[in-house]
């Protein structure tokens, strides 16, 4: 019997607020059925007092539950309520499509609510209804509304498009946040993309600013369609992190002219090989360096 992400968030409520499990059943089984959206507001607005605020509390086992349960979804880093007002949205059968709850959720939601109902926007009914909402949370100024659609979370992998997913990345770079917590993110990069980041970082060294060493994440597999030898041999002369960086890149280009350049740092080359240097740890040491 396969695993609902309803049944795991009920569990994990449950679970870290024994005193509270049996009002938090009592409501995500009337949730399911009165289809009142005034109780759901009731219980969004309950549950940060009779939860509290602290972090979710999830052992490993339950990440590849959650993992199992949705490809690519970690719960990782949510709040206890955060998890509660999820499975409410997940356990509520209102009369109305749920696009429309949605949006007015969204619409008087206050940063730290934003959060919360953008992190679980891959496990919610009829997903691809809500683009023009996630529209919203991507243009949002605040670094940390950005993220909880960008960073751990499945939904843009699923239903964005080429031309959404691209400026999502060259966002993501803009504000200073990671790539490596974008789900898919290997298996997304496509050549617009990596022609669009390499224009980006040689706009940037021309006004004497520095480059996110993962940029080139996305460039390497493209470097010969887009032309991107001489930024990667410039990447090779960086920092300790854009040289890693450049290594990792040439060798997913795995063309004749990046390997010629990966002969001349054997030492970072090595430490692939050896598996001290990939995407979530790019810091050499300093023999390497």
């Amino acid at each position: 019997m396969s695993v609902t992400p309803l049944k795991l968030l009920r569990d994990w409520t449950c679970r870290q607020a024994p005193d509270q499990a049996r009002w938090l059943v009592g409501q995500y089984a009337s949730l399911g059925q009165s289809g009142n959206e005034k109780d759901l507001h009731l219980f969004l607005g309950l549950v940060p007092r009779r939860l509290g605020k602290q972090d979710l509390r999830l052992t490993p086992q339950d990440l590849a539950m959650a993992n199992q349960a949705y490809p690519g979804w970690s719960p990782e880093g949510w709040s206890l309520d955060g998890a509660a007002r999820i499975a409410a949205l997940l356990a509520f059968e209102g009369t109305r499509p749920f696009s429309d709850t949605f949006r007015d959720l969204v619409r008087t939601a206050d940063a730290r609510e934003l959060i919360t109902l953008y992190r679980g926007l891959a496990l919610y009914p009829r997903p691809e209804s809500l683009t023009d909402a996630v529209g919203e949370g991507l243009r949002s100024n605040m670094r940390a509304v950005f993220e909880s659609i960008v960073h751990g979370n499945p939904y843009p992998r699923d239903h964005f498009d080429q031309h959404r997913w691209n400026h999502m990345v060259l966002k993501a770079l803009f504000v200073g946040s990671r790539l490596s917590p974008i789900v898919g993110l290997d298996s997304r990069v496509n050549a617009e993309l990596a022609a669009i980041l390499l224009d980006y970082a040689r706009e940037r060294w021309a006004a004497g600013r520095e480059v996110s060493p993962e940029l080139w994440r996305c460039v390497g597999p493209f470097a010969e369609r887009v032309a991107a030898y001489d930024a990667l041999q410039r990447a090779l002369a960086g920092t300790p992190e854009e040289r890693g960086a450049a290594v990792l890149a040439l060798l997913a280009a795995d063309t004749l002219y990046a390997r010629d350049l990966l002969q001349t740092v054997p030492e970072i080359t090595a430490l692939v090989a050896d598996g001290r240097l990939d995407w979530n740890h790019l810091t050499l040491k300093k023999e390497a360096a």
